[in-house]
């Protein structure tokens, strides 16, 4: 039914005493009245007077006092006036839910009907029409849109905000491709508000006759952005003036131009002397055919620092070079910032591509397959994220769900449609011109820079070289951690959601699943076997029930062997399983995994049988699309079963064995781990004796101005001796003299064990809370222990809440890493306390960070299996495990959590170490020496806030910022 009349939009923000909307009152309401195109028609606010004082947290949240509202008007004069601005009016707000209860609740109270009309929540609207949006917090989402904010947490500021971002949403709804909109309009119904206004939408692109924008390519009822990767040409192809350019530069020539032009296009640049030397000593080691490990100092520009050498030689040479790197933000990072640059700065065209593990990107089949027959597990959740991702298709390159914003189940949904090599159906696959993986891999072959990362380059090695294009010279970033992704990537590791992921996928239930997919699909094909093959199906659905009991019984009685002390860290448990001595409790274990590999196998060989006679007498592709996922989740099992059972054999000499769980998810959070107690041999085996140059780079992997402990872990050791190896480090160009203090206070109590006792407890917090008064906030706390940061955390917030610092908690206070590190920098006057992942990668320059604290130096637990075997392993070659393995890991750690204060030339900050065994013991020196050159002084505690104030006030940096 086509629409005639013209809708009006009231937009609503309240603030509030608290969460609750029968315990808490509004204390403020604004609302913002929208035309039906968006347009604003007027404006209403209003403070409210609440039943019970304004909390001291919401007035540190709102800036809302009980002055404010103490003259007020009462809630049912304010409704008297709200109510017909609510009449015949769709409601509009963000996290709409928390805004109607309140409203509904305050309504019912004074003796009101309650708001019974349509509601639209920009929350939801935005992670459909904008997926790739890294936050939809509504201050950080306005930023990003360039709306004007500054009252964040005023009802009339923020409702404002949500109007416009409301517009922002309508005008993107409205002008989205016509399939997509009649594809979102079919997978959201129109059942709810949501599904109501994009039928709307469609409807009104209907009766508008628009003409679809510009920049989609169509195929199947899609609308993408990307054409076929078959298009794909290799760099400079057919270019003879390239071709005459490179016969005319040499490295000198080349570099002197590129500095040049990166002094052009990068306002401020100054080429640095240690860059430009670690420009020369990369490509020389590319051109003589040698390793070389270079540690480059916060400042250096590492990433340019190998890029450019690397690019001239490959472009030179003809020769692929792949760079791998740690984490996949460092992977994005390159693309998104020093490629871009370097394709406007080198005086050479050139290609290069990203490429990551192939669960990483979508598969179109699967996708499409998924949304046709509505295979959701999670229908509320899942009708969202299959919105969110139509709209994306139209809008990425790549498919790759690093660049997705997922909510709720969104990381579940997408194991099941993203790519896998046992479900691919290659070139028979409709898609396959179209795949975002094979775009990729195709990328790749004609790239001459490879950026990938270090699970990928292990997983190329176990795949038999199969994923990467052959490359004979390798640059490795974050090179500190490349002994551990060996470890991990060379090793297995298992878990309870190992089994249950690929089982839950064949057969949830009685009815749901690929297996029932595929009996459909067989029945409807009437073919003279179907019969036969549904029959078959229908005898393995009791099997799945009995596996799952098996299962469930085997991870029970791995958990209590791994089950948490009552005092455990962040109440994890481990348990080492030693080969020669396994625990009273293992002949148990065996006789469950064999209950479980007997189930396992009968479901295998099951559904091998059946696909492999369906390939042969089913010529259906419906039949063929299904029954290649199913075989895909088949071998998954086949992999996990064969796992588990070497696993549980404990037979693998060198290899450590361990079981880890927690105590809040139990037998569902058992891992077990089979890793080699020693990767160096494998890594001389795969990278250094099989590639001419090897280049391994990080800020962090010389302990006390000696690389001797990077090369015995990573299989170098000897290399130098021949030649075949050189070390250089390059000093930080920052001047940390004048940039860092570092403070050490002599006279605290000693720390005891992973919980402090109550005396360095309260001098520890007393400590904090004074500087973080000192500083206004701007403190980063890093802590080795989950258990001591929430010792901290309540005492320290009690203590900082009438100066208005806020305390933000890593694992107490909602969100992931990156969440906590946004609020961070948006609430100023704030102390953020972190644990293992705040050591590294965490980049807060400028006023954002002042005061960095270390509560502990960060040693690894000396009963965590893989440091217990190495520590044999070197006890039984006469040498000293603590000196020659744990100090040297916790000081490349400690330089991490050292280098998150100064990240730029004017930072200025402090550094205060609460663990006096660097002044105490004589191993301290190699923490303090391993320092890139900052002042370093020790004092008693009750000195240090004074000598704050006169270094800052020394260096120019204002009190909690920096100059």
């Amino acid at each position: 039914m086509r629409r005639t009349y013209r809708m009006k939009f009231a937009v609503l923000d309240l603030e509030t005493t608290g969460n609750h909307s029968n315990e808490d009152d509004i204390i403020q309401i604004g609302i913002v009245l929208l035309d039906d195109e968006c347009g604003v028609t007027g404006s209403y606010t209003s403070y409210v007077r609440p039943r019970v004082p304004v909390p001291a947290i919401i007035t540190e949240l709102t800036g809302i006092t009980d002055e404010d509202v103490r003259e007020a008007p009462e809630p049912e004069d304010v409704l008297l006036e709200v109510i017909p601005l609510l009449s015949d009016a769709v409601l509009v707000a963000h996290n709409a839910g928390f805004d109607v209860s309140f409203l509904n609740q305050a309504l019912d109270r004074c003796g009101y009907m309650p708001f019974t009309g349509r509601v639209l929540d920009t929350l939801q609207l935005l992670r459909i029409l904008y997926p790739t949006q890294p936050s939809y917090q509504l201050g950080a989402v306005s930023e990003v849109f360039g709306i004007e904010h500054e009252r964040h947490h005023q009802a009339d500021s923020d409702a404002m905000a949500t109007a416009l971002l409301f517009k922002a949403c309508m005008d993107k709804l409205r002008n989205l491709p016509l399939l997509t909109l009649e594809r979102l309009a079919s997978q959201l119904g129109d059942g709810d508000d949501l599904g109501w206004i994009v039928h709307d939408a469609l409807q009104r692109r209907q009766r508008l006759a628009a003409a679809d924008p510009d920049g989609y390519r169509y195929y199947r009822q899609f609308a993408l952005k990307v054409g076929e990767w078959t298009d794909e040409e290799p760099p400079r192809h057919d270019d003879p003036e390239s071709a005459e350019r490179l016969r005319e530069l040499d490295f000198e020539m080349f570099l002197e131009e590129t500095l040049a032009r990166l002094k052009e296009h990068v306002p401020g640049y100054e080429p640095r002397e240690s860059q430009v030397r670690m420009f020369r000593e990369v490509y020389d080691a590319l051109e003589s055919g040698r390793h070389l490990m270079i540690e480059a100092g916060t400042g250096t520009g590492k990433s340019l620092g190998y890029l450019i050498p690397a690019l001239f030689y490959g472009i030179r040479q003809d020769e692929k070079i792949v760079v791998s790197t740690h984490t996949i933000n460092l992977q994005e990072q390159i693309r998104e910032r020093d490629v871009p640059l370097l394709a406007k700065v080198l005086p050479l065209p050139f290609k290069a591509s990203v490429f990551k593990g192939r669960g990483n990107y979508l598969c179109l089949r699967k996708f499409e397959s998924k949304i046709a027959a509505r295979d959701y597990t999670a229908p509320a959740d899942d009708r969202l994220t299959t919105a969110q991702m139509l709209v994306w298709l139209g809008e990425t390159e790549h498919g790759d769900q690093e660049e997705l914003n997922f909510g709720g189940r969104g990381a579940e949904y997408w194991h099941t449609v993203a790519s896998d090599a046992d479900s691919c159906l290659n070139r028979s696959c409709p898609w396959f011109k179209l795949c975002f993986y094979h775009r990729a891999k195709q990328e790749a072959v004609h790239a001459d820079l490879v950026i990938t990362n270090h699970s990928l380059l292990f997983t190329d090695i176990r795949a038999e070289y199969r994923l990467l294009p052959a490359y004979d010279h390798l640059i490795v970033d974050e090179a500190h951690h490349l002994d551990d992704a060996a470890g991990k990537h060379l090793g297995m590791q298992l878990s309870y959601n190992s089994g249950m992921h690929p089982l839950t996928r064949l057969c949830k239930d009685a009815r749901t699943g690929l297996i029932f997919q595929l009996k459909q699909k067989i029945a409807s094909t009437g073919h003279v076997r179907a019969e036969s093959w549904t029959a078959t199906i229908e005898k393995a659905v009791p099997v799945f029930g009995e596996l799952r009991i098996h299962w469930d019984e085997l991870f029970e009685l791995l958990y209590r062997l791994a089950q948490p002390e009552p005092d455990a860290d962040g109440g994890q448990g481990v348990m080492r399983l030693k080969t020669d001595k396994p625990p009273a409790e293992w002949e148990a274990v065996r006789t469950a995994e064999a209950n479980v590999f007997a189930s396992l196998n009968e479901i295998i060989r099951t559904f091998e049988k059946l696909l492999a006679e369906l390939k042969e007498h089913c010529d259906d592709a419906e039949v063929e699309a299904v029954a290649v996922d199913t075989a895909g989740r088949v071998k998954d099992l086949a992999r996990v079963r064969d796992d588990l059972h070497g696993f549980v054999k404990l037979d693998e000499g060198g290899t450590v064995y361990w079981l880890e769980a927690n105590a809040f998810y139990k037998s569902r959070s058992v891992h077990l781990y089979a890793v080699p107690a020693d990767v160096s041999g494998l890594l001389k085996q795969y990278f250094f004796d099989a590639k001419r140059s090897v280049i391994l780079t990080s800020a962090t992997l010389s302990v006390h101005k000696s690389f001797e402990y990077a090369t015995e872990q990573l299989g170098l050791s000897g290399f130098e001796a021949d030649g075949r190896l050189a070390t250089v480090q390059l000093p930080s160009p920052f001047n940390y003299r004048d940039q860092a203090l570092v403070v050490i206070p002599r006279n605290l109590p000693p720390i005891k064990g992973a919980s402090a006792d109550p005396a360095f407890l309260a001098a520890l917090v007393e400590s904090l809370a004074d500087v973080a008064r000192e500083t206004s906030g701007r403190m980063l706390v890093l802590f080795t222990s989950y258990r001591m940061l929430k010792q901290v955390y309540e005492p320290l917030k009690e203590r900082l809440a009438e100066a208005g610092i806020a305390v933000i908690g890593q694992g107490i206070d909602g969100g992931g890493r990156t969440k906590l590190v946004r609020r961070f920098r948006q609430q100023q006057a704030s102390v953020l306390l972190g644990t293992s992942s705040f050591w590294e990668g965490v980049d807060l320059p400028g006023d954002a960070l002042t005061c960095l604290a270390i509560v502990r130096l960060p040693f690894t637990p000396p009963n965590h299996p893989l440091l217990e075997a190495k520590s044999e392993q070197l006890a039984a070659e006469k040498k000293n495990p603590f000196m020659k393995l744990s100090i040297p890991q916790a000081v490349i750690r400690f330089k991490q959590g050292f280098g998150r204060l100064v990240r730029t030339a004017k930072d200025k900050g402090i550094v205060i170490l609460y663990d006096t065994r660097v002044i105490d013991t004589s191993y301290g020196k190699y923490f303090l020496y391993s320092l890139p050159g900052p002042k370093i002084e020790t004092m008693h505690i009750e000195q240090i806030v004074p000598r704050i104030r006169e270094w800052l006030s020394e260096t120019g940096t204002t009190q909690g910022g920096s100059a």
